[in-house]
């Protein structure tokens, strides 16, 4: 698995025409990333043309958005083009997906910079342009407007689109051209975009060179030329003959997904932030949402006036941190987007201090091993992290510039009144498959009939039978907080080490969290004050004796508390996906017990059009967000915002395998309930 690392920008020459416009020409391969002359004009007739854009957007009637993929980002004119042409030809509540790789991510400046020739597309370009993500290989979700979506899948074009989880419509076959890089338009490419391709994909390409001819076919890709552009005599258009079969899940039947069924009228239960943002996320997209919650939105362990919006990635690679940090620069772009008068949250930034010589050897090994833009994490000597915070930290930390604190209760109650949701504040008391959805019984005695239906209830998710296996671990955390005179210290950054501490609040300066596994009372305890006061006095003691010496009472008896109950998974990653059938999983892979290695040829069966969100524990924030885009995506039919192997690591039926490979048989339906 490769490390996460920041990718290198392009080495750019700029080129001013006649007319006095310049446009970008690549150092590394000597080509241009568009004519100078009418780029625009090439575009529209190579990829937009040569799909029949117009035509079938104008024709689009499908609830699920028409995709379209891409083999070379570039300065995003193509993708720009596609989406004007969308919203010039497409009807009223059409959605359009867009999903583009880019293995040499330009930096914000040379974007905008190489956007700005064309004034009209000025709006297009600026909604991109303020999104526009770090240079770090993965997938990268922009919404760009209303119904408008783009993946940036940074990385090589094969690989990154052999990881894709999703299905194209349409294809631009983009990128230099195959003289000047032989090393994109290989096999695996067309391989790839068969595979990914809808019956009826079609794709188009500027250049008509033998490889790529060749490529195609034995892709399974029928071509024909068509004239090309200005000066270029012929390129090549066509469909996908028939799609590839997916093979990629012949080692993992089980993660299979249920198939795509209707989506018109969803229910989610729970209303934290995992189940207000999936709401959000669906509503968003046209679908009627019934929100469920025995309280109000932002109750239980989402119920804080203030929460820590951060991550801690590991020194090893793993999917884990993986997740987390594309949850992490999700939850950035998503909040600017929902809230960009910062009334909810602030983006400045969280320092994980290096307290004892173990942390500082982590730390120096963690960025040895995973060499990240500093706009996404910096090594930060004493001096500087002092200098960050305001207050003296008398130890280096590693600076996360894209992370901060949220308001959790007020974002869930923001959320929750997105167009399209209606809350009930009932109780869902029973769950019942029917041939075409789910009945929900509720505590007023009332029913509900839905197409589909999303848990998310925290530690009471595997509350229903059709979840009772799912592991679950109840871990109790308290914050305290103080009032401050309006004169006292604040602080710069936020300060996490074996707890955290934001910047001071409406007066109020928040700490924690007590961290008690399986421990799910909720009152306030004085114990657990006197917790979060040793280790804010260990993590900044300076800053302590300050607060103090300005007269903030902190003793127990001075602080206020709030305790909430979090859901954990044994592995401490985030359940999110369709709910398995584990009954159905015992049988069908039971032979894994005796033989991991024999893997039989049965996709995973599922309770249809039940899925789950839960198990976020304390970084929330980062994970539900993203995870909501997820199953969003998925119940939508959708490009997925993550890498199929992402997607599979937070399947709620991974540890039913785990147990059958481990011979532990049985062992999940014994375990029902919380359980670690």
């Amino acid at each position: 698995m490769p490390p996460l690392a920041a990718l290198e920008s392009p080495r750019l020459d700029w080129q001013r025409d006649d007319t006095g416009e310049e446009a970008p020409r690549s150092a590394d391969f000597d080509d241009v990333y568009f004519s100078r002359h009418d780029g625009r004009a090439e575009t529209e007739h190579v990829f937009l043309g040569g799909n029949r854009l117009p035509e079938r957007f104008a024709s689009w009637r499908e609830r699920r958005p028409f995709v379209i993929g891409e083999t070379g980002f570039g300065t995003g004119l193509n993708m720009l083009c596609a989406w004007a042409c969308f919203n010039a030809h497409a009807a009223a509540g059409a959605r359009l997906h867009l999903v583009s790789t880019e293995k040499f991510p330009l930096d914000r400046e040379d974007l905008a910079r190489a956007l700005a020739i064309w004034p009209d597309l000025a709006r297009h370009a600026e909604a991109l342009v303020a999104q526009w993500p770090e240079p770090v290989a993965g997938v990268h979700r922009l919404r760009l407007d209303r119904g408008v979506t783009l993946d940036l899948h940074f990385g090589d074009a094969a690989e990154r689109l052999a990881l894709l989880d999703g299905r194209v419509d349409a294809w631009f076959l983009d990128g230099f051209a195959p003289s000047k890089n032989p090393e994109m338009w290989q096999p695996e490419l067309f391989e790839a975009m068969a595979a990914r391709s809808r019956p009826g994909a079609t794709f188009a390409t500027f250049t008509c060179a033998g490889v790529v001819k060749r490529g195609l076919k034995a892709a399974g890709f029928a071509w024909r030329k068509v004239p090309g552009f200005g000066r270029k005599r012929e390129m090549l258009a066509g469909e996908v003959a028939a799609p590839t079969e997916d093979a990629r899940r012949d080692g993992t039947p089980w993660f299979t997904p249920p198939p795509a069924r209707p989506s018109h009228r969803v229910a989610v239960i729970g209303a934290g932030i995992a189940g207000t943002s999936v709401a959000a996320a669906l509503a968003e997209r046209g679908v009627v949402v019934t929100l469920f919650d025995r309280e109000c939105p932002g109750a239980g362990a989402s119920g804080n006036a203030q929460g820590a919006l951060y991550v801690k990635l590991a020194a090893e690679t793993n999917h884990q941190s993986r997740v987390y940090l594309a949850g992490l620069l999700h939850s950035r772009r998503w909040l600017s987007r929902l809230d960009p008068g910062q009334t909810l949250w602030s983006p400045c930034g969280v320092l994980q201090l290096a307290l004892n010589e173990k942390e500082q050897a982590r730390q120096a090994r963690f960025l040895e091993r995973h060499p990240l833009p500093s706009g996404v994490v910096e090594e930060t000597s004493v001096e500087q992290a002092t200098e960050r915070a305001g207050v003296d930290t008398e130890a280096p930390a590693l600076d996360y510039p894209q992370a901060g604190w949220v308001r959790p209760r007020a974002l869930c109650q923001r959320l929750a009144e997105t167009p399209g949701i209606a809350f009930r504040q009932a109780e869902v008391i029973r769950l019942t498959a029917e041939c075409d959805g789910w009945r929900l019984l509720v505590g007023d005695g009332t029913t509900l009939d839905v197409d589909q239906v999303v848990i998310a209830t925290a530690t009471l998710a595997n509350g229903f039978p059709q979840t009772r296996t799912l592991p679950l671990q109840p871990v109790r955390g308290q914050v305290s907080r103080v009032r401050l005179a309006p004169d006292a210290p604040g602080l710069g950054r936020v300060v996490c080490a074996g707890g955290y501490v934001p910047p001071p609040l409406d007066g109020w300066l928040t700490f924690g969290a007590t961290f008690l596994p399986n421990d799910a009372d909720s009152g306030v305890r004085e114990s657990d004050h006197l917790a979060n006061l040793a280790e804010l006095e260990r993590t900044l003691p300076a800053y302590v004796a300050v607060l103090r010496d300005g007269g903030a009472d902190l003793t127990p008896s001075g602080l206020e508390g709030r305790a909430g109950v979090r859901a954990a998974s044994p592995d401490k990653s985030p359940y999110a996906g369709p709910v398995p059938d584990a009954e159905a999983w015992q049988e069908d892979y039971a032979e894994l017990a005796r033989d991991a290695t024999r893997i039989p040829d049965i996709p995973g069966r599922h309770h249809d059009g039940l899925w789950i969100s839960a198990a976020h524990g304390s970084r929330g924030l980062s994970s539900a967000p993203l995870c909501a885009e997820l199953l969003a995506s998925r119940i939508c039919d959708e490009p997925l915002p993550l890498e199929q192997p992402l997607v599979d690591h937070l399947h709620p039926g991974r540890r039913l395998i785990r147990d059958l490979v481990q011979g532990k048989h049985g062992s999940a339906a014994a375990g029902a309930g919380n359980s670690s």
